[in-house]
């Protein structure tokens, strides 16, 4: 059997990567696609748990090998992509895959994988609370903050081309209404 895909995308903020963790403690059928990227490591990141770190040139390298599924320079100089390893691995093992992925690279999944994919959208219940969020994380400058928040107002218009649109407005609600998804969508294909 080969896994399904899940693929959470959201704006920064939103809490995706927070309902992605919760799924995979719940539901020991699913294993997570670690991304690569470019960017420098947060304090508690680890490598090839939270990324795959790579240098801009190594990125850049692989890219030209054809290592990605998908992959997008995110912000400037900080590129992000699925590395194609990592999940003919995953599905061999007939797992089904979570990405926690940025918009584009989202579509670009659900486009590559089809009916085999389930495209999650999850919206804040505004930006305000979104740039809330963002701020209490305390992980960007003013200057990062501001092009995130501009980031989101593009990557919301984008919300309907998903297959389901999850705004995470009560936590607890929105974990339930995730874990009903991903259910029903592997019970239904499987």
């Amino acid at each position: 059997m080969t896994g399904k895909i899940i693929i959470f995308s959201a704006p920064s903020g939103s809490g995706k990567t927070t309902i992605v963790h919760h799924l995979l403690k719940a539901m020991p059928e699913l294993a997570f696609s670690v991304s690569a990227t470019s960017r420098k490591p947060r304090k508690n990141e680890k490598q090839g748990v939270d990324y795959y770190f790579l240098t801009p040139e190594d990125f850049k390298k692989r890219v030209l090998e054809g290592a990605f599924l998908e992959w997008e320079e995110v912000y400037d100089g900080q590129f992000y992509g699925t590395l194609r390893s990592e999940v003919e691995q995953l599905r061999m093992k007939g797992k089904h895959i979570v990405f926690d992925i940025d918009v584009k690279g989202g579509m670009n999944l659900k486009k590559e994988f089809g009916d085999d994919a389930l495209a999650i959208f999850v919206k804040s219940p505004g930006l305000d609370v979104m740039e809330e969020r963002l701020r209490k994380r305390g992980t960007d400058s003013g200057n990062q903050l501001k092009k995130r928040i501009s980031k989101a107002v593009s990557e919301i218009s984008y919300a309907d081309q998903f297959d389901r649109i999850l705004v995470n407005e009560d936590l607890q609600d929105s974990l339930k209404k995730a874990e009903n998804l991903v259910k029903e969508f592997i019970n239904f294909t499987s």
